[in-house]
């Protein structure tokens, strides 16, 4: 089911399944900055990544001595949520923990997501919910693809902050111990998909937390992940899309021991107890 909120020219779209923003339109202009999902290319436009964020080693963890199956970037993305709030400008959908999920991920959860729409952004919320009495590990993160209407070599990124660049190669999915410094001008990323050749961009750390995309050398939306620790930036070579990925976690590097608690980027959350992360997406 299809929900949309309105505001000030702005119009989001957001599919129950997997409260996946699917639109975001100013209605002016008619400009459409989220992917279409074309399968040819990849058929989602902004999936929402938990328990886990990226692929775990051998597919699989162990919790309390138990060995648990989950895929990649984990179950939520492909579950319907709830709505549980509206108002013409404001979305919640919320997911809770079942006996299908407590098969792959033995806790009590719950996840809700709110869509925010002000004059001239949008803001998404994840907040994370730890019904247990005891400790919840988890992963969580977002995979929001930019629609890219002209060449791929008219478009940039412009960090916040100075930067030095340094991404961590994938090796089968999981992190290696390869890193690759990428060069920016001024803070400037120019984007071509050589960048992309060997997948994603993995940065453990980034000293921004907020990246704008340059259309051919102006502003076009100003994505700020302030609550984030870490970042994925991906496209498929050809593909007129770009993603900007903020996470709480990544893929398990390749040596990884295959415990849960003890994963790398890994949040603990406490007993009975919530956390709350937030990004947003301003037009320019």
């Amino acid at each position: 089911m299809l929900t949309t909120i309105t505001k000030s020219g702005l119009t989001a779209t957001v599919d129950t399944k997997g409260a996946e923003l699917v639109s975001l339109k100013n209605t002016a202009t008619h400009r459409e900055y989220i992917w279409e999902g074309n399968p040819d290319f990849w058929g989602k436009h902004s999936p929402v990544l938990f328990p886990i964020v990226g692929t775990l080693r051998n597919g699989s963890y162990s919790y309390n001595d138990q060995t648990y199956q989950l895929s990649r970037h984990g179950f939520a993305r492909d579950c319907e949520f709830e709505l549980i709030e509206k108002s013409p400008d404001e979305a919640v959908f919320s997911l809770q923990s079942n006996a299908e999920s407590l098969k792959k991920y033995p806790f009590r959860f719950e996840l809700q997501l709110s869509y925010t729409l002000t004059e001239n952004s949008l803001v998404v919320g994840y907040k994370v919910i730890n019904n247990e009495p005891f400790t919840m590990p988890f992963s969580i993160g977002a995979h929001p693809a930019f629609a890219f209407p002209q060449p791929f070599g008219s478009y940039a990124l412009q960090f916040e902050q100075p930067e030095t660049l340094t991404s961590f190669e994938l090796e089968n999915d999981l992190l290696s111990n390869k890193t690759n410094r990428i060069a920016t001008n001024n803070g400037i990323l120019p984007l071509t998909y050589s960048l992309f050749e060997k997948d994603a961009l993995i940065f453990k750390k980034l000293a921004s937390k907020a990246i704008t995309i340059l259309e051919n050398q102006q502003p076009l939306l100003r994505f700020s992940f302030g609550d984030f620790p870490n970042f994925g930036i991906w496209t498929k070579p050809g593909a007129p899309f770009l993603c900007l990925e903020p996470w709480v976690g990544y893929s398990d590097p390749v040596d990884a021991n295959g415990e849960l608690v003890q994963k790398e980027a890994i949040w603990l959350l406490d007993a009975k107890s919530s956390c709350s992360f937030e990004f947003s997406m301003e037009i320019l």
